[in-house]
């Protein structure tokens, strides 16, 4: 049985806790959030669930195996060094941490103590974006041109990250899932409508040297909501909107054909439009596969599909991102593992 210490109770630790609650040979033992409204909840709710103001009841707890980060960015380095410290292992909420140095200490010490070191990129485990994986790797796509992801929503404005920091790690976490190909380039631009700095409305392009372009359209000040993304290949297109509550995924049988002549600019273009299905996918929450992927990998041994790598890579383009804005667009060229 794995006892389970979840830090943080705020809008996405109600769900951690639930999910987890549900996964076999798991139990949350203790909650912690310095909120006594917020512990108030967790009583109600859970009332066999401990629940502490103080992070260190957690931490200190040697009847604890595993811990949840569920805190602000910022937060996230101090408190995992100081469970892996103790022994731990450790699940945070992405991004992984504020930088990539503070992301490889924590890899070299969950190295140093073998503890499982993961990062809760949930919607890699939606059934919509494993159907996705499994068109594209069976070739039902052909070669990948273009990626093109929308995210945006009237808030929730974070303080201590920008648009793309927040709501582009989702995708960016989907985009590394999907294609086998490390990315060659980033560059972004953003803009902050509320004096602090913090951009809220943000571009960013990736570049491939396989000529694959991926695309990231982010807003906290949008009128309406939205969460697609546009995936097209040579054969067939693929388009998942994450909002639609049943038919995910549409496959679109299309493409075109084209023809170069010896004159400038002269180009015939053939389209080819065929049907368009939908294919039938899990509806399982991806969060309970997600919390069963962390206690598998603690019992087992198993390697997370969201692992602290794959976490890292988002956070290496997320930095890039950064580079970018603040210098107006310019590409910034990455750096690989």
């Amino acid at each position: 049985m794995i006892n389970l210490g979840i830090i943080g109770y705020g809008n996405w630790g109600p769900k951690l806790v639930r999910n987890f609650m549900a996964v076999d040979l798991c139990t949350v033992k203790k909650v912690a959030d310095q909120r006594k409204e917020r512990l108030s909840l967790i009583s109600s709710h859970y009332p066999a669930i401990e629940s502490v103001q103080l992070n260190d009841d957690i931490l200190n707890d040697p009847g604890i195996d595993a811990v949840v980060i569920s805190t602000p960015i910022y937060t996230h380095y101090e408190i995992a060094r100081k469970a892996l410290g103790q022994g731990k292992h450790v699940l945070l909420e992405k991004p992984m941490t504020s930088n990539t140095d503070q992301a490889l200490k924590l890899i070299e010490l969950a190295g140093e103590k073998q503890k499982v070191l993961m990062v809760d990129h949930t919607l890699l485990y939606a059934g919509a974006v494993q159907k996705i994986k499994e068109l594209i790797d069976g070739g039902e796509t052909g070669k990948l041109n273009y990626f093109d992801s929308t995210r945006m929503n009237l808030g929730l404005f974070q303080p201590d990250i920008n648009v793309l920091w927040d709501l582009a790690a989702h995708d960016i976490s989907v985009l590394n899932f999907l294609i086998n190909e490390k990315p060659y380039s980033v560059h972004s631009t953003g803009k902050c409508h509320t004096g602090n700095g913090v951009e809220n409305i943000g571009y960013m392009t990736i570049n491939y040297q396989s000529g694959l372009i991926a695309h990231f359209n982010c807003s906290w000040i949008s009128p309406v909501k939205r969460r697609v993304i546009l995936i097209g290949g040579d054969k067939k297109m693929i388009f998942f909107n994450d909002l639609e509550p049943a038919e995910k995924i549409r496959v679109y049988d299309c493409g075109y054909k084209y023809a170069l002549n010896d004159k400038k600019y002269d180009i015939k273009v053939d389209y080819r439009t065929g049907d368009v299905y939908i294919p039938k996918i899990s509806h399982k929450e991806a969060l309970s596969t997600m919390a069963a992927d962390f206690v598998n990998a603690i019992m087992k041994g198993t390697t997370p599909v969201s692992n602290h790598i794959s976490g890292l890579e988002v956070m290496r383009i997320l930095e890039a991102s950064d580079n970018s804005m603040k210098n107006c667009g310019r590409e910034v060229v990455l750096n690989h593992l």
